[in-house]
């Protein structure tokens, strides 16, 4: 079980991107799905194992974690007992291209 999470600066950029995109047709939307975010990061940092790998996408040591049509990529620090959250994409993205620079 990790201790706790921390999002990588580009996450943060990732969710001011998606809240400020779902909020022009639907402010509560937006805000039910930056809720349901941080609830998977709380469930993910108790219980890490619960997201799975895919090498379809990239061979870097992350984990996804589909939320609606979203992937969220996280990092497991086993060493700091800490999951770092390193992006969240549309599952319609190019992932492995914008994995390959983070």
């Amino acid at each position: 079980m990790m201790e706790s999470y921390e999002l990588s600066p580009e996450v943060l950029e990732d969710l001011l991107k998606i809240q400020d995109f779902i909020s022009l047709d639907n402010p509560a939307a937006a805000a039910r799905l930056i809720d349901n975010f941080f609830a998977t990061f709380e469930h993910l940092a108790k219980w890490p194992g619960s997201g799975h790998s895919r090498t379809d996408l990239t061979l870097k040591p992350v984990l996804f974690r589909p939320v609606d049509s979203y992937l969220i990529v996280y990092h497991l620090q086993e060493r700091h007992g800490l999951l770092q959250i390193v992006a969240i994409l549309h599952a319609a993205r190019d992932i492995p291209s914008i994995l390959e620079g983070r």
